[in-house]
């Protein structure tokens, strides 16, 4: 390697005790911008759950009728807070006439974070 590879070496965390969930939601044809506000709107309020510590929301490139959501909890009792949050619940509210089917989720039990501090930095608006 040349030059200095600590300038650029990414945050690393250990996610011990941690929970996840990777979260594919099916829209129906067409609905994917519905979906995507409402699951934003959603987003704008994340701070009223303190345990939930990562929720990364993406679109697939492949369907334009699929969305993808990926969190990470501080534990098990942090997710089931998340799940009874009043925002979680509106969302969830919302999101039924927009999905073509329930949502398929898959829990994980995360284990390290990679991560290059110039994704922090990075500006954007909303």
């Amino acid at each position: 390697m040349t030059g200095n590879a600590s300038a650029n070496a990414p945050v690393q965390v250990l996610l011990a005790g941690r929970t996840a969930s990777l979260i594919r939601l099916t829209c129906k044809p067409g609905l994917r911008p519905a979906l995507l506000d409402v699951l934003n709107n959603y987003l704008d309020r994340l701070g009223e759950e303190p345990g939930t510590e990562l929720f990364t929301l993406s679109i697939d490139p492949d369907n334009d009728d699929l969305v993808w959501m990926y969190e990470v909890f501080a534990n098990e009792d942090a997710q089931r807070e998340h799940m009874q949050a009043p925002a979680v619940g509106e969302m969830l509210s919302l999101m039924q006439e927009l999905l073509d089917g329930p949502p398929a989720v898959l829990r994980m039990m995360p284990l390290r974070l990679s991560l290059q501090e110039t994704v922090l930095s990075d500006e954007f608006e909303l």
